[in-house]
């Protein structure tokens, strides 16, 4: 075991490499793919793993990797020494104790640790006050201070590195900075004072997490931004509705815990129809507002219609061509659309749950962006629509940058999974499905 924190960091900056995974066999493999590239990471035994396999996951690690520094992410809040023991005797190097635990927490791993050999990291997620926070623990003798913003925050767009400045200007002890790094972070994090970088799944949702971890190291030794292909976050509306282009609906959905899809509707043109709603309100066969309404549109809107669901044509080529040098992202109608060989020839992107040729008459019944509700999902103005032909899904506007990043976290997880897949594993074995089964009593 290694024994001063000094040689525990001679390869400064180091590369840890959190294994956040339920299946121990799937971490192991791409704990191995990494090590490969670079022999001094250090490999973190996740949270989610330790909860699903327990410390025998740290026993396993360290059979498996006897001379890698084993991070035992156990995020403690109470019996800080109990916990940090059970760590260090299976076999872990560092364990991790939340900042937000009582002092006291934290003293009892550090003697657990002194007693042990080992030592404690401090992660300051969810601290009101990292900056403060950070110099009282320093006073109490933590070997690192790990700055973290939390998956679920980095879903909402949140980034370490501010804080990972400010904290560096407090304390001179190890830093560690964990949150959604990426090749495109990790230098900046360097070039910020962090000497441990933590990251997740930039490598372990990669296809390749060997040529991942390279990518991280050589933009912490160059301390300088490499443009990363995966695991970028949102961090405007307009970067979330890139994403939405990218993911599919089936990743939308599971997103948003299984949300459900509006059903029944055929294109006209099968493309992806992705932007921000503006809503039509009409009677059944007047299309005077839906056409109206391409004034009030600005381009990559999607223009939804609710005309009633009634076979009588509210949209037509016409109404398509103006959509579409307007810039338009694509039309969805809760009702009629006819002329389909001209909207196909004009190649733009209609939804609808009747093709009629029948039209009714523009009288100007209705009204323009007003909620709305189709099948009994609501739709407001601006909200995000995705449509594909699996279906139509509402992305509430407030929840947008959330949603898109957690949607392109499910994208990247399956990427990786499929890549498994094409190894040779089945599914069922990745997923470990037989024993995450739900136990009846």
């Amino acid at each position: 075991m290694i024994m001063e924190i000094e040689m525990i960091l001679r390869e400064r900056p180091v590369l840890q490499v959190a294994l956040d995974l339920i299946e121990l066999d799937r971490a192991l493999k791409i704990a191995e793919e990494v090590v490969k590239e670079d022999p001094n990471c250090w490999l973190e035994v996740g949270t989610p793993l330790i909860k699903a396999e327990g410390m025998n996951a740290v026993r396993i690690f360290r059979k498996k990797f006897p001379r890698q520094v084993i991070v035992a992410d156990l995020k403690t809040m109470d019996t800080g020494r109990l916990e940090a023991e059970m760590a260090f005797k299976a076999g872990a190097n560092i364990v991790v104790i939340l900042g937000v635990a009582d002092n006291s927490t934290i003293k009892e791993a550090i003697e657990a640790a002194r007693n042990f050999g080992g030592y404690v990291m401090v992660d300051i997620m969810n601290c009101e006050d990292p900056v403060q926070r950070s110099v009282e623990l320093e006073k109490l003798g933590v070997d690192i201070i790990c700055v973290h913003i939390g998956i679920d925050q980095q879903m909402k767009g949140m980034n370490p590195l501010d804080v990972l400045k400010a904290v560096r200007e407090k304390v001179s002890c190890p830093l560690a900075i964990a949150g959604g790094i990426t090749s495109e972070t990790a230098g900046l994090a360097v070039k910020y004072g962090a000497d441990v970088i933590i990251v997740g799944g930039f490598i372990t949702k990669s296809p390749n997490p060997g040529k991942a971890a390279k990518l991280i190291k050589e933009a912490m030794l160059k301390k300088e931004v490499i443009k990363a292909e995966r695991g970028v976050k949102a961090k405007t509306l307009e970067e979330a509705i890139e994403i939405f282009k990218k993911v599919s609906v089936p990743n939308i959905s599971d997103a948003m815990h299984r949300a459900p899809i509006i059903l029944g509707f055929k294109p006209v043109v099968n493309k992806k129809i992705v932007g921000r709603a503006v809503t039509v309100r009409t009677y059944p066969g007047d299309w005077a507002k839906p056409v109206e309404a391409i004034d009030v549109c600005k381009p990559g809107d999607v223009l939804v219609i609710d005309a009633g669901n009634k076979p009588i044509a509210v949209w037509g080529e016409l109404a398509s061509l103006s959509a579409k040098i307007k810039g338009l992202a694509g039309v969805i109608v809760y009702g009629g659309v006819r002329d389909l060989d001209g909207i196909r020839k004009i190649d733009f992107p209609v939804y609808a749950t009747h093709f009629v040729a029948r039209a009714g008459e523009p009288k100007g019944f209705g009204e323009i962006n007003v909620p709305i509700e189709i099948e009994g999902i609501k739709i407001r103005p601006g909200d995000i629509i995705v449509a594909s032909e699996e279906g139509i899904i509402v992305i509430p506007k407030e929840k947008a940058l959330e949603i898109a990043n957690r949607a392109l976290d499910v994208k990247e997880k399956e990427e990786r999974i499929w890549s498994e897949i094409e190894k040779g594993s089945t599914l069922a074995e990745l997923l470990d499905l037989y024993k995450w089964e739900k136990v009846f009593g």
